[in-house]
């Protein structure tokens, strides 16, 4: 088979894996999943945040609201980050340093809330039954939120340290330090490093079963595009034709983001559906000699 053929083939086989997770979302409830990863992720969010402060705070690490807001909402639509980005910022700047009071255990538990919605949407899109008893998947929950806790603080250290070795690199070599790229650039390097191992931790781990690397990277490939391609028509819809305000008043940026991780929640769905389809449908084989050819 030639590499023309290779190719053609391919096509075909991926076309097939996406028209079937499309048919499989639409029958198997999929909307309905991604409205309670929506809600989940929502509540989940800011007692995930709390407990992030909390954590930054114990460690002294500087300006952390700044820096999670810009982490998690630069790649968003301004219109559809503002709304939160404000309460994050009140929420945030409330003094706190309980990382290790049972207010922040309760905010950890409630946070890994979240964590359990996108365990139930990965199980049913890989079409695997949870075999780990409920204790084995809270704690794996909590981990994730422990591990993305780090990541932050970690992420702010990096925001306070960059502009000290900066000033120390700037009186050596300053030539090289006028080529560094603006704040704001990586910033969404950052971010979508940061989302891009967080989707692979998800399909990886999350669901009951075991994936390997070449089995969760194309939903994956395929999220991030998607959600790049949603984002920004999502954002061109709401400049030019959305009268959400007319619709819900007062409540319109918060309905303007409910819609919108409602959307990126049925594309992270879609996302493991792809997988799960691409895993089933066939790959072309070279044929077999045929040894008794119909007449």
């Amino acid at each position: 088979m030639n590499w023309t053929a290779r190719i053609g083939a391919a096509l075909r086989r991926h076309g097939r894996a996406a028209a079937k997770a499309l048919w499989r979302f639409n029958r198997d409830d999929g909307w309905a999943v991604a409205s309670h990863i929506t809600l989940s992720g929502v509540l989940a969010l800011f007692p995930f945040l709390i407990f992030c402060a909390s954590l930054v705070a114990f460690f002294d690490l500087g300006d952390f609201p700044d820096t999670v807001i810009h982490l998690v909402f630069d790649a968003w639509p301004a219109s559809v980050a503002e709304p939160i980005a404000r309460e994050v910022r009140a929420v945030l700047t409330e003094p706190r340093g309980d990382v290790l009071t049972l207010g922040a255990a309760v905010a950890m538990y409630f946070a890994s809330g979240g964590v359990e919605a996108l365990r139930l949407g990965l199980n049913r899109a890989y079409r695997v039954a949870e075999t780990r008893n409920i204790a084995v998947r809270r704690i794996q929950s909590i981990a994730f939120v422990l591990g993305a806790s780090v990541v932050i603080a970690t992420i702010a250290f990096m925001v306070v340290l960059t502009p000290l070795t900066l000033a120390i690199a700037r009186k050596f070599s300053p030539e090289i330090v006028a080529q560094f790229p603006q704040i704001v650039s990586w910033r969404l390097v950052v971010s979508g490093a940061v989302l891009t191992v967080g989707l692979f931790a998800a399909h990886r781990w999350l669901p009951s079963g075991k994936r390997g690397f070449g089995d969760v990277v194309p939903g994956i490939l395929l999220t991030l595009a998607a959600w790049l391609a949603a984002s920004y028509a999502f954002s061109i819809y709401l400049e030019g034709f959305a009268n959400y305000v007319g619709t819900y008043a007062g409540l319109a940026g918060v309905m303007i983001a409910l819609i919108f991780v409602y959307i990126m929640s049925a594309i992270f769905l879609i996302g493991a559906e792809y997988n799960a389809a691409l895993s089933r449908v066939a790959v072309p084989r070279k044929a077999d000699p045929v040894t008794n050819p119909d007449p």
